[in-house]
């Protein structure tokens, strides 16, 4: 008997591809080999590929998709999740989280938060995190251990932390790291500067400068408050972009998460440098820091993907709810109903999300020759029925409990809501074990 043709075939009721916005391929299926999709086939021909893949995964009431790519986040945070609620974010920041992580951050606190944000993220369907945190090497075990794929995004400040003593120190330790794990196929490292207004000049240039020699992207809060840009006003008499822009930190590079605060001339800025913006309705909406222009971004050829931030700020890091949130910001703050329709918001969490990382090429979207990085949403819940339009219902119905399969490179790391490298119970237990531990330490 010859061998099969195909690892696996995914036959599903419906097909988003994303390729083209708003298109959906019914009856459908997606033929897997190698880790890669290797066919898209019709109805005929999936009947006839039945006979020559390994195994057919039958998903009569679902829509396949590419798996959503998560463009900011703090992983870890999730050991944070719920610690300090309905503050402003420098409050948020200076008084409650940055003393939380001075006492607790650690290699052990690091891998078992990012374990658990995983183990969430597949859950509800992300299958690329671009994050940014400390201890760089747990970050990328975790990512390892649950096969998501992670860009390791690693934080650089001026100030010590548990982790840091200065600019320097940061830098030195992403690189070494970036070191340990070359090779490793689903992990990249990214530089990281936190944000303007804890980074120097001096660190920006240094940042530019390695991101080029070293060829790595670049991650960064900017523009997240009005507080900051007003701060950045009062103190070097420049708006933080335009201080960027002097130092050459503008490039496609570079992900500037959130973005909140932009003036037309700004937005223009960003799209002539082709800088990619993640955008994070729910953090902005929960700290309050207003509502970014994605609208005018979007319009003016910016890049724009969906993050979720931290869990300590939003709380939780589902990008099905995020794309909800995201379609429905952009229509209440240009009082448009038509601002970003369903099918861009979908595009802005797979495929802008993909090319702002460098690797829409591979995934992102359902096309032969990709990865297979793919999910199922089962629609045939009673909060999902009736069914026009499943591009409609995946952003303003389903929620992340309706995902039931998860691909990342053909692998699948979760079938009919099972796990399948992660175990809930001891991630559970870990969880339960941090929440003690804290809450014992700050007693």
């Amino acid at each position: 008997m010859s061998a099969p043709r195909y690892d696996a075939l995914i036959r599903a009721r419906w097909m988003i591809t994303v390729e083209n916005d708003g298109e959906v391929l019914e009856n459908h299926a997606l033929a897997l080999k190698d880790g890669k999709i290797a066919a898209l086939l019709c109805p005929a021909d999936a009947t006839e590929a039945q006979q020559h893949a390994a195994q057919v995964h039958t998903l009569d009431h679902h829509v396949l998709m590419p798996g959503l790519v998560n463009l900011h986040g703090h992983s870890a945070m999730t050991l944070l999740r719920g610690y300090a609620d309905d503050l402003a974010l420098m409050d948020w920041l200076n008084n409650h989280i940055w003393p939380a992580e001075g006492k607790h951050v650690s290699d052990a606190f690091v891998y078992d938060g990012t374990l658990i944000a995983m183990a969430e993220m597949i859950r509800g369907g992300t299958t690329t995190i671009n994050d940014m945190y400390f201890h760089h090497g747990a970050v990328a075990r975790a990512g390892i251990a649950s096969g998501v794929r992670t860009f390791v995004g690693c934080s650089i400040l001026e100030f010590p932390t548990g982790y840091g003593q200065n600019a320097d120190d940061y830098i030195a330790k992403a690189l070494a790291e970036r070191r340990a794990f070359l090779g490793q196929e689903r992990v990249d490292f990214v530089l990281a500067p936190h944000a303007p207004y804890t980074v120097s000049d001096e660190t920006f240039k240094k940042v530019i400068t390695l991101a080029e020699q070293e060829d790595m992207l670049v991650h960064c809060h900017i523009h997240e408050t009005a507080f900051e840009v007003e701060s950045s006003v009062a103190e070097r008499h420049q708006r933080p972009l335009a201080r960027l822009k002097q130092l050459g930190l503008l490039s496609p590079r570079l992900t500037a998460a959130h973005m909140v605060h932009l003036s037309d001339d700004e937005i223009e800025l960003a799209a002539r440098h082709g800088v990619n913006v993640a955008h994070n309705p729910a953090s902005n909406m929960k700290l309050a820091s207003g509502i970014a222009p994605v609208t005018k971004m979007l319009a003016a050829g910016v890049n724009v993907g969906i993050g979720t931030d931290g869990a300590a700020s939003n709380n939780k890091l589902d990008m099905l709810a995020e794309l909800r949130l995201a379609a429905l910001l952009a229509k209440v703050g240009t009082l448009e109903p038509t601002a970003v329709p369903a099918a861009t918001a979908i595009r802005m969490a797979t495929l802008n999300g993909a090319k702002a990382l460098g690797i829409d090429d591979k995934v992102g979207s359902l096309k032969a020759g990709k990865q297979a990085d793919v999910i199922a949403i089962d629609l045939s819940a009673l909060e999902t029925a009736p069914l026009f339009d499943p591009i409609s219902h995946v952003v303003y119905a389903a929620g992340r409990e309706q995902v039931s399969h998860v691909w990342v490179d053909g692998q699948c790391l979760m079938q009919e809501r099972e796990l399948t490298t992660l175990k809930t119970d001891d991630l559970l237990a870990r969880a339960e074990d941090w929440r003690a531990r804290i809450q014992a330490r700050n007693a």
